[in-house]
């Protein structure tokens, strides 16, 4: 039940970690719940904004990716939560498209900013591809590439760290506390 912050108004969880006293405590005023396989009763004081879609690499989120940033960007009663069934995949997309848009980071700035906050997000293949075009649609270029490895389709950073090619989610154990630097 973590609830992981992002920016002084914007937080990142999964649906468990959802409960009055958590909305309050952080002075939510705006919950965006990714998810179409939970039935979720809108929390009293609180706008319900709804992004009904699978955690499935084909799942079309970033048609949503401009409706929630600008929703985000509007909300200025409060603080804005954004969840979905566990706070690894969908949720944490849509905090990048945001970070990405709103705060003029990259791809990879956007994702090393939530993955130390909560270390253990890993977005599918399909939502980083899809967050790639948004990052390519406003910044005209690209931080991270998608590349084969013996673990699936991963995320790399475009360029070299001093340790060399820069992977993310190298390692899939959803406890590691930050990106992993690869040699290949």
């Amino acid at each position: 039940m973590v609830i992981s912050q992002i920016t002084p108004s914007l937080y990142l969880s999964g649906v468990e970690a959802v409960n009055p006293a958590a909305l309050a405590h952080r002075r939510v005023t705006l919950l965006v719940l990714a998810t179409d396989e939970l039935l979720f009763p809108e929390p009293a004081s609180v706008e319900l904004v709804r992004v009904p879609i699978r955690d499935e690499p084909h799942a079309p989120l970033s048609q949503h990716f401009d409706a929630v940033v600008e929703r985000i960007q509007q909300n200025r009663s409060g603080s804005t939560l954004v969840c979905c069934a566990a706070g690894r995949s969908r949720s944490p997309a849509l905090v990048m498209a945001f970070l990405i848009k709103n705060e003029g980071l990259s791809l990879l700035q956007a994702h090393q900013r939530v993955l130390e906050a909560r270390p253990f997000i890993r977005p599918n293949a399909g939502f980083w591809r899809q967050l790639q075009e948004y990052e390519r649609q406003l910044r005209h270029c690209n931080s991270v590439r998608m590349v084969a490895t013996s673990q699936g389709v991963l995320p790399e950073a475009v360029g070299q760290t001093q340790d060399g090619p820069y992977c993310l989610n190298a390692n899939p154990t959803p406890h590691h506390s930050r990106p992993v630097a690869v040699r290949k």
